[in-house]
């Protein structure tokens, strides 16, 4: 099993949902990056479960301890060790899922693959695991925001409740105003109220998270097999309950022309920074940054667990029904906007930090 991400910037996470802990330890961050741990405590903050009557009723302060690579608040180039203590499961909740696989779950997959697996909240492939993700990415952001670079991410559709795809006609800056973190209020109550709905019919449902990028520098990405937005696309895709991925003008794009589609160069002495007439590539061109803003949208599939009956197996094969117990979110997007942002933030900052070894 592969648990680091990255090049040079790299993570490599650990624990399980129902463990004692999750955390991580981030290697190749480079020394001198004011450390803010209120910042990254902020991120974490906005992942926890608890925070709204729209997510799961499972309460945990998510505290992030930092137990090395940090001195007088700042990076010191070694090895980041961190950690947060899980203190509030109700392990009991999954004791009638031990011998049985829930649909659409990773629970035959990864009995199939190991033999074994922990079913207490899905053990290591819950989305508990992903605050590893959220304190790797707010690291990476802190260094980012040395380079002018900013990552917004928000929901842009629950359901069939959706914004209009151009990111430029909502203030991203009030996205944190509502509980779904939708920059449009009238949408973001329509989309609450969907939300509880799902929610009381002990039903789920998903939606999409676009996520834009303002100030990355031109150049970062590879040419052939590493392409910036592959990158992107399989950072996303490797985000739990994530069905699709698509940057720029995406599928839209097919119905257009050529002439159409083109990003056009606009005049300028500095060959350094040109800027284009449209940014329908979003942001990438030949699979490398050009300096624009980099856009991108991530779809979720609605929760695979309902707390209704359902028919599944046994680990025989032999067909059985599955109510589900415990606290689960009825809608993941709320909670995955910061996600969304740290890989984002990962993703740039590992392809900055291989460019720059690579020019030395």
């Amino acid at each position: 099993m592969r648990n680091t991400f990255g090049n040079v910037f790299t993570l490599t996470s650990f624990g399980e949902s129902h463990g004692i802990a999750v955390g991580g330890v981030v290697d190749g961050f480079p020394a001198g990056i004011e450390i803010d741990e209120e910042f990254i405590q902020s991120e974490l903050d906005r992942r926890r479960p608890g925070q709204s009557h729209i997510t799961t009723g499972r309460k945990e302060a998510d505290k992030v301890e930092f137990l090395s690579g940090v001195f007088e608040g700042k990076s010191t180039g070694t090895p980041i060790a961190f950690e947060v203590r899980n203190t509030n499961q109700h392990s009991n909740d999954y004791d009638n899922m031990r011998y049985l696989f829930r649909p659409s779950h990773a629970d035959y997959t990864y009995y199939n693959k190991y033999g074994i697996r922990d079913h207490r909240g899905g053990g290591r492939s819950s989305a508990r695991i992903t605050i590893a993700r959220c304190v790797g990415g707010a690291l990476a952001k802190l260094a980012l925001k040395q380079l002018g670079v900013s990552i917004t991410a928000y929901t842009s559709q629950v359901g069939s409740i959706a914004l209009e795809r151009d990111y430029h006609k909502y203030d991203l800056s009030t996205i944190e105003d509502n509980i779904v973190r939708c920059p449009d209020q009238q949408k973001a109550k329509e989309m609450e109220d969907l939300i509880a709905e799902v929610k009381k019919e002990g039903d789920t449902i998903g939606g999409i998270i676009t996520c834009v990028i303002k100030g990355c520098p031109v150049g970062l990405g590879e040419p052939e097999f590493d392409k910036l937005h592959a990158q992107l696309g399989a950072a996303m895709l490797g985000i739990n309950a994530v069905k699709g991925f698509e940057y720029g003008e995406g599928f839209d794009g097919v119905t257009a022309r050529g002439s159409e589609q083109n990003d056009v160069f606009l005049p300028s002495d500095n060959l350094e920074n040109l800027s284009t007439k449209t940014n329908h590539s979003g942001g990438i061109q030949g699979g490398i940054s050009n300096g624009q803003d980099i856009y991108f949208r991530v779809a979720f599939k609605p929760v695979a667990t309902l707390l209704r009956e359902q028919e599944t197996v046994d680990i025989e094969g032999k067909a059985t029904k599955l109510t589900a117990r415990g606290r689960h979110d009825p809608c993941v997007l709320p909670r995955a906007v910061p996600v969304v942002e740290a890989m984002a933030a990962m993703v740039l900052l590992d392809n900055y930090l291989l460019n720059k070894t690579i020019k030395l």
